[in-house]
């Protein structure tokens, strides 16, 4: 299962800037964080968003250039694949400029669907990756 980009702009502010006057590394992780749980948001039946939650299980980032306080930056997010409890997701961030966008990140990255209560992985029914996946294509739609 693969679907199109979710995509959510991000706010560079001056605490993520770091010595070397760029955004720090460690905040690509939480932009990542940010747009991965967005989309699980706005794209899952209510049902799934209340009784699951996601916890990272592995991050693997290739930073190709830094980005700036006052920079245009755009997370665009794309779920490949859904495994039992585990789905995989491919994110680029990235900068507008004048003449399109430059790549600034790009991550690859596995998630643990647990249950809310017990906290205990949820394997992710055929069921829900159907919804899922339906309600990203009607969204895309309309």
């Amino acid at each position: 299962m693969s679907a199109s980009p979710f995509s959510m702009p991000i706010t560079v502010d001056p605490s993520d800037i770091d010595f070397m006057g760029h955004v720090n590394n460690s905040r690509y992780l939480g932009w990542v964080q940010d747009v991965v749980l967005s989309h699980w948001r706005a794209h899952a039946p209510e049902e799934a968003v209340s009784s699951r939650l996601w916890v990272a299980l592995k991050h693997e980032i290739t930073y190709r250039r830094p980005a700036f306080l006052g920079d245009d930056v755009v997370a665009h997010t794309v779920l490949e694949k859904v495994r039992g409890a585990r789905a995989y997701y491919r994110t680029i961030i990235e900068r507008t400029i004048d003449k399109g966008a430059e790549i600034l990140a790009e991550i690859e990255s596995s998630w643990c669907c647990v249950d809310a209560q017990s906290l205990r992985p949820a394997r992710i029914s055929e069921q829900l990756e159907q919804m899922f996946k339906a309600n990203v294509l009607k969204n895309q739609a309309g």
